[in-house]
């Protein structure tokens, strides 16, 4: 997959069947555009003996971030970095990053056609969700580009909403599971494990006086949605190897502490210095809800326990 940052970064392509979205998390309802996307494409490549490659638009930072800035409640499934990784598995020819800013905001839905899907990159079918809008205050939509269909040398495909309703998905519903700490939920929903991406950064070290060493995450998007404080089995990912572990999300109040929310996981059999490196973490499932203990014995015993029961969900 080549990606682009810029519109002015992709080269003038021949032949292109694209979609555009946000997709952020790139949930199974993102996904079988994303599918749909790549049929049209092998198809054109077979039956049209052409070069067709498929294109994907996204914009980042996501446009609600730009039009609403005083707007606090947004919380992304995916970083940008997580979006790209996810695109990876979806074998797309070309992932298009456009700066969504003010200036392009006030971009017309007809410029956006004009300029964008036939003069640059030379688009011969559209495919779009449902509910996709495009241009300044959404004017283009399905309905838009039909109306006009006559007027463009490409086709249009929709992605009715009866499809992608029936696989019972949202981005709402999974935002709702995660504030819940209900991870096994959202997962079903994306149709993959919902990650959490940082650089590990020095905490107080307290895991370390009881044999419960943590690397204390720091999230890289400040609007990442970080899940419902507790307990979590976990996988991670570290320089492309993949190991097991729990992760605590909270404010350290288990001992009467009254702290910033941590994002701390422990990495079973992990003993490296990983300080100012990354990690990606997978959620798995949910272990427990945060609890209170009245000494270390306790906070200990009961770690011996969510590491067990980590280990269960992690290697069954």
């Amino acid at each position: 997959m080549q990606i682009y940052q810029g519109l002015e970064n992709i080269p003038q392509l021949p032949y292109t069947i694209v979609t555009s979205g946000t997709f952020d998390g790139v949930h199974i309802g993102h996904q079988k555009i994303l599918n749909r996307l790549q049929e049209i494409t092998l198809s054109a490549r077979n039956q049209e003996s052409t070069q067709a490659e498929s294109v994907v638009i996204t914009y980042h930072p996501h446009p609600r971030l730009v039009l609403f800035p005083n707007q606090t409640d947004l919380h992304l499934l995916s970083t940008l970095e997580e979006k790209i990784d996810l695109m990876e598995r979806f074998k797309i020819d070309h992932f298009l990053i456009i700066p969504f800013n003010t200036e392009f905001a006030q971009t017309s839905s007809e410029d956006f056609i004009q300029k964008i899907l036939i003069q640059k990159l030379n688009t011969k079918k559209l495919v779009i969700g449902y509910d996709h809008r495009f241009g300044k205050n959404r004017e283009g939509s399905f309905e838009y580009l039909h109306a006009h269909q006559h007027l463009y040398p490409f086709g249009i495909e929709e992605i009715s909403r009866q499809d992608i309703d029936n696989v019972g998905i949202s981005s709402t519903k999974i935002r709702h599971a995660l504030d819940d700490g209900k991870v096994e939920i959202a997962n079903e929903y994306l149709g993959h494990s919902y990650t959490l991406t940082g650089k590990v950064v020095r905490g107080n070290q307290i895991g370390r006086t009881i044999d419960y060493p943590t690397a204390n995450l720091e999230v890289s998007d400040k609007h990442k949605l970080i899940p419902a404080d507790g307990i979590y089995a976990v996988r991670v990912i570290h320089h492309k190897l993949i190991f097991n572990g729990m992760l605590y999300i909270g404010t350290r109040t288990t001992l009467g502490e009254d702290l910033l929310r941590t994002i701390e996981v422990n990495i079973f059999d992990f003993d490296e210095d990983i300080y100012d490196q990354h990690l990606t973490l997978e959620l798995i499932a949910s272990l427990r809800k945060e609890m209170k203990f009245n000494d270390i014995e306790a906070m200990k015993e009961q770690l011996a326990i969510d590491k067990k029961e980590a280990l269960k969900v992690l290697v069954s």
